[in-house]
């Protein structure tokens, strides 16, 4: 049989002087010793420090990854004890000591924390330490494995801040909403105490009254009826951000809405002689809860006889497609400002309010008003020019949403 050597062929592996096997590099040349290979291997990690410490912590070896973030060069550090890189507190814990004990006494220890480089500062490291033990058993020093995770750690906490901070909001909000509740029950009860008395002395019930007093009783009852909306408002918003609000959803036919609207609202519109136009006739219907239709265009009716001047107009009109319908308010009045018109659907915001004016209200209808049309699928949003009024349309959907499978 021919050997190896005589066919020509690269022989698969050589062997070194001291009779271990190196494999070939891939042109047939041996490659490095298996300790040389081992000491470049740990030289090219950059982003770990890898070390040796022997038996009582003194430090052996130095890789560059270890001097890249520690800042020590390998002869500042050689034959220095290992607990350099350790804060004082834990030092005068006794950390690093217990820490080889730890690692001889089950192989491994591994810890996460705090960690000092050559210039004082702190960085948060992963460390490993692992017992190195000879042929017989004998423990003859330690690996020690650090990484940096001072990123991933000022990730961590930011996390941990933001989740603080929602949950506080959160709670701020349930105190809040609970807050508001209470306090509109209790103010909304003496509210209709004082309507009921003022109803019963304008009636003459408790005797006679002069016109003059009559009229100082129709103010009284405005300035109630004015309370009492604003307590309401708060006590809605309360009962929405608390999920608290229930809707009975059906068809909802808008001719009727609409009839019922015209009856409340015309007299408010006429005392300022403005005029409001209605669809002529229509059959449309929504699917929706016909209590909160109507809460949204009271809402965004009054606030059109509110800011349209005397002797404006405001139409409603209505138009239909496939899968929703639309409904407009449009009114003469001044117009909203362009970078103002999602700000008015923020809570207690009221664009256009000054001192002088006569706007009043607590600014919660309109956000009100939205989150009710979002609860039934539907959406409530504005157009307006200055000088050229508003127009508010909400759209709500003609059935109900199609359930998943």
């Amino acid at each position: 049989m021919r050997d190896a050597g005589s066919t020509g062929e690269t022989p698969r592996s050589d062997r070194r002087r001291d009779g271990a096997d190196v494999a070939p590099a891939p042109d047939g040349s041996p490659s490095p010793p298996a300790d040389e290979l081992y000491r470049l291997l740990v030289d090219s990690l950059r982003d770990y420090a890898v070390f040796a410490l022997d038996p009582t912590g003194h430090v052996l070896t130095w890789n560059p990854g270890a001097q890249r973030f520690k800042g020590y060069a390998a002869p500042e550090v050689i034959g220095r004890h290992f607990s350099i890189f350790y804060p004082q507190a834990e030092i005068d814990a006794g950390k690093p000591d217990m820490e080889l004990r730890e690692a001889a006494r089950v192989g491994r220890f591994e810890d996460e924390g705090w960690r000092l480089r050559k210039d004082g500062s702190r960085f948060w490291a992963n460390v490993v330490i692992t017992a190195i033990r000879d042929g017989g058993g004998e423990l003859v020093g330690f690996a020690k494995v650090t990484r940096d995770l001072t990123e991933r750690r000022a990730a961590e906490l930011r996390a941990v801040e933001a989740a603080r901070r929602v949950a506080e909001a959160e709670a701020a909000n349930r105190a809040k909403s609970e807050f508001l509740a209470a306090m509109s029950h209790e103010l909304r009860t003496p509210l209709n105490a004082i309507g009921g008395y003022v109803d019963l002395i304008s009636l003459g019930i408790r005797g006679p009254v002069t016109e003059q007093q009559i009229e100082d009783l129709k103010r009284i009852r405005r300035s109630q009826q004015h309370l009492l909306g604003l307590i309401n408002d708060l006590l809605n918003f309360s009962r929405l951000e608390a999920g608290e609000v229930s809707y009975q959803l059906d068809y909802v036919p808008l001719r009727a809405v609409f009839a019922g609207l015209a009856a409340m609202l015309e007299p408010l519109a006429e005392a300022k002689g403005i005029t409001v136009t209605w669809p002529r006739s229509t059959q449309v219907q929504v699917y929706a809860d016909r209590t909160k239709v109507e809460q949204i265009m009271v809402n965004l009716l009054t606030n059109a006889i509110k800011f349209t001047g005397e002797g404006g107009s405001i139409t409603v009109s209505c138009s239909a497609r496939r899968d929703h319908v639309s409904v407009h308010v449009t009114d003469t009045g001044r117009g909203i400002e362009q970078e103002k018109l999602e700000r008015i659907f923020e809570p207690f915001v009221q664009v256009g309010r000054t001192h002088t004016s006569a706007h009043e209200g607590a600014g919660l209808g309109l956000a009100i008003s939205r989150d009710l049309a979002r609860a039934m699928d539907g959406e409530l949003s504005v157009r307006s020019q200055i000088g050229a009024g508003s127009t508010f349309t909400l759209v709500l959907p003609r059935e109900p949403p199609e359930s998943g499978p």
